[in-house]
């Protein structure tokens, strides 16, 4: 359903991975990937988002490079510059609201491990984003970034992921409600990280399906226009 496409950014390219749905215009939505890469894994839940009628675009933050090893996924993901991060998806949020298939104002921005933290922080940094999800994504650093956070917040964590204990969730949750910015946020029983990855072990279907249920539902009660 999709195709590589390259937008500008820093001064240069970023490529990414963009799918469209059948009707146009349609909101748009950044896709951040895991700290693999942007691999098959993160193309298949963009042409997801397109088949449920978003335009999606999936940056590709490693300009190419994908990991298959968790300790070759580390090194990448240590590398990364989160800075340049956070600007490549910011221009790639500029880029679909530059689109004809794309009805603005605003994008959405959705971000799994370590993009799920790259979603919020991006939100956090921009107001080109009309929703922001977060699935088991580390929280910015300092926290208190979250008092710049520019929409509504989805975060989806699991009760059994060893990186982002619920006790994270609740630090999270505790700085929103005192910034007074509107989110939700849902802890899955028994869940590990990557439970939404159905190509790894950590994969678990019924929390997958009903985390994918409300982020389709907030998206579309977010990023609607005038």
């Amino acid at each position: 359903m999709g195709t590589m496409v390259t937008f500008p950014s820093n001064g240069g390219e970023t490529p990414g991975y963009l799918a469209l749905p059948s009707t146009t215009p349609a909101p748009g939505i950044v896709v951040i990937q895991e700290w693999w890469g942007l691999e098959p894994h993160i193309r298949d839940v963009t042409d997801r988002f397109a088949a449920e009628g978003f335009v999606a675009l999936a940056p590709d933050l490693y300009h190419g490079k994908v990991a298959t090893e968790p300790d070759e996924a580390r090194k990448l993901a240590m590398e990364l510059e989160y800075d340049r991060a956070v600007a490549e998806i910011i221009a790639a949020a500029r880029y679909l609201l530059s689109r004809a298939e794309v009805r603005g104002p605003k994008v959405g921005v959705v971000g799994f491990c370590m993009g799920g933290g790259l979603s919020l922080l991006s939100a956090c940094r921009s107001d080109l984003f009309g929703a922001a999800v977060v699935f088991y994504g580390r929280n910015p650093n300092p926290i208190e970034q979250v008092r710049s956070l520019t929409c509504p917040l989805l975060g989806l964590y699991g009760e059994a992921d060893q990186g982002i204990p619920p006790t994270e969730v609740e630090r999270l949750r505790q700085a929103l409600q005192e910034a007074g910015k509107q989110f939700e946020l849902h802890i899955y029983p028994n869940a590990p990280h990557a439970f939404f990855n159905d190509t790894r072990a950590s994969y678990r279907p019924e929390a997958a399906i009903d985390a994918w249920r409300r982020t389709l539902a907030f998206f579309r009660q977010h990023l609607k226009t005038a």
